[in-house]
């Protein structure tokens, strides 16, 4: 479905690609918006192509304007710089988007003006409680064990289009684990109606039992939604269920 609509969205752009060009460059943005910032070495990789192809097509889509280089703050200058990674910019994202999101954004404004804010914020909480009640499905078949829940959600979520990872990160108190969707479908509402972000981060937190902290939102101008699940706030929950047990 991406792969189509980007390659639509190419030829009225003006780029005459070769369809087989057209599919390998489509490849190259989906894997930059799941796994960005990556760098051309990394691309290459993942996806068995020559240095110089990697190359060709990530200059195509800079020029394009669908990625943009990026430098994190904290990156050394001059001699052993790392090398440049990549993140799909704003037009790229739209690129992944459907033509209905100008129509969505102007009903859901309909609807906010005529009837009230908190109706889009119900929308956006009964949306939300048809995937929820989809995804509880897949993450009841992996038991109780957060991580193993944490992928379930993340394979859920990619595929349904989100481009979902997950990573540990932190160490001691702030164990945990981050998960990343470099894609939203729904980004161009989000931005106008950030319901829809608190009501996904709520059903997370419910999906996996734990309170989740969103820390990044594509909505909110950053280059991947960001959310952080915490592990050691259950470790510490089941040892005090255990002194509890042994002092009663």
């Amino acid at each position: 479905m991406f792969i189509a609509e980007h390659e639509t969205r190419a030829a009225r752009d003006g780029d005459h690609s070769s369809p087989l060009e057209s599919r390998t460059r489509s490849r190259v943005l989906h894997m930059v918006s799941a796994d960005g910032p990556i760098t051309a070495a990394e691309l290459g990789r993942h996806l068995h192509l020559t240095p110089a192809a990697v190359r060709r097509h990530l200059d195509a889509l800079v020029d394009q304007g669908m990625v943009v280089a990026h430098e994190p703050s904290s990156a050394p200058r001059g001699r052993g710089r790392p090398a440049r990674a990549y993140v799909v910019s704003e037009a790229g994202h739209r690129s992944l988007e459907t033509d209905y999101d100008a129509l969505a954004v102007e009903v859901l404004r309909y609807l906010a003006e005529r009837v009230g804010p908190d109706a889009v914020a119900g929308f956006a909480r009964e949306r939300l409680a048809v995937l929820e009640e989809r995804y509880a499905a897949r993450l009841a078949t992996v038991g109780s064990d957060l991580p193993a829940r944490a992928q379930a959600l993340v394979q859920a979520l990619s595929d349904d289009g989100f481009a979902a990872t997950a990573r540990p990160v932190g160490a001691s108190a702030l164990t945990g684990i981050q998960l990343c969707q470099g894609h939203c479908p729904v980004q161009s509402v989000a931005e106008e109606f950030p319901s829809f972000c608190e009501a996904e981060a709520d059903a997370f937190s419910r999906m996996l039992g734990v309170h989740v902290q969103r820390l990044a939102t594509l909505a909110g101008g950053n280059h991947v939604c960001t959310t952080f699940i915490p592990t050691t706030a259950v470790v510490r929950t089941q040892t005090d269920h255990t002194k509890e047990r042994f002092s009663s």
